[in-house]
C-alpha cells in the first residue's frame, strides 16, 4: 500500500480532524522568529497561508536554503495538486495550510548519531514561503524554516546531520534542512530522546499547527527502536498523538520521500500478565487473546523479555489463541523452551510472530508497573488500548479495569485561552486515599514520584495530605508564584510546584508513577515504577472543544479507572489549586 498517498487523498475534509490542532500560534508570545532584518516582513503584506501578497523583500524562489544553506534544490513551482499527483482535501477557499509528520527515525541502527523528521504539506494551496508562513519545529527539537516555498503533497526532510542524512540515503532526490537547533543545556546540536518526546509543526495562524508523539515503550513499535527501521505514520484520521497510530517501516533505515507499507500486527496480542509470586510459590502465568475471525497457532513463537535480555519459544501441546477468545500459559517449561521467571519489578515484555526461525516483524507488547498483581491490556471507547495494572487478576476472562491511586490527576489546563495573560496552563493532582501520601520515598535509597509527559519528578518535603491536592506548574512561572497564589486565592496548605516540560495543545500522555524498587548502585542503578493514574488526553475529544484554547480547563469526574477515556472528565472553569 503507498501509505503517502493514501494519507493524502481519498478522506476529504475529515484530515482537518488530524492536521489542523488548535495549538495556537496567532502572532503571540511565541510566534515565529522572523528573518534577521526586522523590515522584511513590514514591507510585505501575507494572506491567511503566510504566503507574501505585495513588496518584494523575499523571493521565495531565490531565498537561501535551510539556514545554513544545507537544503537541496528548490522543488518545481507548480503544486503537486496541479500535476494530479495528489487530490485536494480541504475546499477551495480553506485558507489553511496543514503540514502533517509522516516518518521519523530517532534511534538509528549500530550506533549512528543519524535523527530525522519527514514532513508533507496537505492543503489545497502551496506555501509560497514557509519563513512568510511561520512554519518551524518546536517541542523535542526546533528549526526555522527558510524563505522557500513548499508544494502541496511534497515530501521534505529535517535532519540533525545533513552530511550523514545524504550518505545514508543517496538515492533522496527531495530537499533536506538542518541541522536543527542545539540543545541550550549541552550547546550542541538537540537529539531526539530515545524514550520518547512530541513534535509540534506550527505555522501563523490559530488551526494551523501539528502534534505528533513519538516513544520506545509498549506499545510503541521495538524495530524503531535500533534495530534499523523507522516510525511511520498510518495516516486516514488517527490521532497522531496515539502510538496505535504509528507502526516500524517494512524497509530497513526507513524510506524518506518515498511511498511507506508499515509491518501490520497480527491479531494476537499480549492481554495479560501475572508476574511471578513468592507468597504464593507461583510461578506467573501470560495472557493471550486473539481478536481475528479464526484460530492462530503461536507455537515457535518468541516471547521476551527486555529487563532480562532473553527470549523464550513457545512451545508445549496446547499453543492454539481461538477466534475471539484467550490462551493462558502458565509460565512453565511445559509451554516454553525454559522456566518462564515474570519478575514484580516490572518491565517490557514482546511477542514476536515467527515464520520458522525467521521474525515477521509483527509483535505485540506489553509493558508491567512493578507491582504483585498482573498487567494487563483495557480497550478505549475510541477504538485504541490502555495498558497498565489490573485492579483484579482475570485470567481467560476480559481485563478489568485499571487500578488506580491513590494519587489521581484531577485537573488539566493544557491549552489556556488565547490573548489572555491571566489564563496559563497547570496540572492538578488529588490524593483520595485516607493517608498522607509521602512522594519522596525510602526503598533502600530514597527516591521522588515522578510525573512523566511533563518531566518531573518529587523531592524531599513533597507529600499530599488525605484528600489534599497539589498544584504543579510550568517551571516558566516558577518566579510568580506568590503572585499566582494571590490572584487565584490558592490556600497556603496547597503545595505549589513546578515542572519541566511542556502540556501539548495536542495531546500526550502524561502519568503520575511512584518509585516500588531498583536494582544496581550508582550509575547503573534502575528504578522502577507502580502507576497511580494516567491519561492520554485529546483536543479531539467530542464535545470538549471548550478545553482547546477557549478557557476551559479538563475537570476529572471519575476514579474508578485511569484517565484515559473522554467520559471520566468534563470540561469547566479552571480551579487551580481549589
Amino acid at each position: 500500500m503507498n501509505i503517502k498517498k493514501w494519507l493524502m487523498t481519498g478522506f476529504g475534509t475529515a484530515a482537518l480532524v488530524l492536521f489542523a490542532a488548535c495549538s495556537s500560534d496567532d502572532g503571540s508570545e511565541d510566534s515565529p522568529v522572523g528573518p534577521a532584518d526586522d523590515t522584511a516582513l513590514s514591507s510585505a503584506s501575507v494572506d491567511p497561508d503566510g504566503n507574501p501578497t505585495s513588496g518584494d523583500s523575499t523571493d521565495p524562489q531565490s531565498s537561501p536554503s535551510g539556514g545554513d544553506g544545507n537544503s537541496q534544490a528548490a522543488p518545481p513551482t507548480s503544486s503537486a495538486a496541479e500535476t494530479g499527483a495528489v487530490d485536494k482535501i480541504v475546499d477551495e477557499g480553506d485558507g489553511y495550510n496543514h503540514v502533517a509528520i509522516t516518518e521519523i527515525m530517532y534511534n538509528a541502527p549500530e550506533g549512528s548519531a543519524l535523527e530525522w523528521i519527514e514532513l508533507t504539506l496537505s492543503s489545497d494551496k502551496d506555501i509560497q514561503s514557509m519563513l512568510f508562513a511561520g512554519m518551524r519545529l518546536e517541542g523535542a527539537v526546533t528549526f526555522d524554516f527558510p524563505a522557500e516555498p513548499l508544494a502541496v503533497g511534497e515530501y521534505i526532510v529535517v535532519t540533525n546531520d545533513v552530511d550523514l542524512f545524504k550518505q545514508t540515503y543517496p538515492q533522496f532526490s527531495g530537499r533536506v534542512f538542518g541541522p536543527w537547533g542545539n540543545d541550550p543545556k549541552t550547546g550542541a546540536v538537540a537529539k531526539l530522546v530515545n524514550e520518547g518526546d512530541v513534535i509540534d509543526v506550527k505555522l501563523t495562524g490559530k488551526d494551523n499547527n501539528t502534534s505528533v508523539a513519538f516513544g520506545s515503550e509498549p506499545p510503541w513499535p521495538s524495530l524503531a527502536n535500533g534495530k534499523g527501521y523507522s516510525l511511520v505514520f498510518k495516516g486516514g484520521t488517527l490521532n497522531p498523538t496515539n502510538p496505535s497510530s504509528w507502526a516500524a517501516n517494512k524497509v530497513m533505515l526507513g524510506n524518506p520521500g518515498g511511498p511507506d507499507e508499515y509491518i501490520t500486527k497480527t491479531s494476537v496480542r499480549l492481554n495479560e500478565i501475572k508476574p511471578y509470586s513468592l507468597e504464593e510459590d507461583e510461578m506467573g502465568w501470560i495472557e493471550l487473546y486473539n481478536s481475528g475471525s479464526d484460530p492462530t497457532d503461536v507455537a515457535g513463537w518468541l516471547f521476551e523479555s527486555k529487563l532480562k535480555k532473553k527470549s523464550w519459544k513457545i512451545t508445549g501441546s496446547n499453543t492454539v489463541v481461538p477466534a475471539g477468545g484467550y490462551l493462558v500459559l502458565p509460565a512453565t517449561s511445559e509451554n516454553f523452551e525454559d522456566d518462564l521467571y515474570l519478575s514484580d519489578q516490572g518491565g517490557e515484555f514482546y511477542l514476536y510472530e515467527m515464520v520458522g526461525d525467521q521474525r515477521t516483524g509483527s509483535e505485540s507488547s506489553l509493558m508491567l508497573g512493578a507491582t504483585k498483581g498482573s498487567s494487563g491490556v483495557v480497550d478505549i471507547s475510541d477504538g485504541t488500548i490502555a495498558q497498565g495494572a489490573l485492579a483484579t487478576e482475570t485470567p481467560g476472562e476480559k481485563n478489568s479495569a485499571l487500578k488506580v491511586g491513590p494519587i489521581f490527576i484531577n485537573e488539566m489546563h493544557y491549552h489556556p485561552k488565547e490573548g489572555d495573560p491571566n489564563d496559563f496552563e497547570f496540572l492538578e493532582l488529588i490524593n483520595k486515599g485516607d493517608a498522607e501520601v509521602n512522594l519522596f520515598v525510602d526503598k533502600g535509597e530514597t527516591k521522588g514520584w515522578k510525573v512523566e509527559g511533563v518531566r518531573m519528578e518529587f523531592t524531599s518535603g513533597d507529600k499530599i495530605p488525605a484528600g489534599g491536592i497539589m498544584l504543579l506548574l510550568p517551571d516558566s512561572m516558577s518566579s510568580f508564584e506568590a503572585s499566582v497564589r494571590e490572584k487565584q486565592q490558592i490556600p497556603e496548605t496547597v503545595q505549589i510546584r513546578f515542572y519541566q516540560g511542556k502540556l501539548s495543545n495536542r495531546g500526550e500522555t502524561v502519568a503520575v508513577k511512584q518509585p516500588y524498587s531498583f536494582t544496581g548502585s550508582g550509575e547503573t542503578r534502575q528504578w522502577y515504577f507502580d502507576w497511580s493514574d494516567a491519561t492520554l488526553y485529546s483536543d479531539r475529544w467530542e464535545g470538549f472543544n471548550e478545553t482547546d484554547g477557549f478557557g476551559k480547563s479538563l475537570q476529572r469526574v471519575d476514579f474508578t479507572t485511569m484517565g484515559y477515556e473522554a467520559k471520566a472528565w468534563t470540561p469547566a472553569d479552571p480551579t487551580p489549586g481549589k
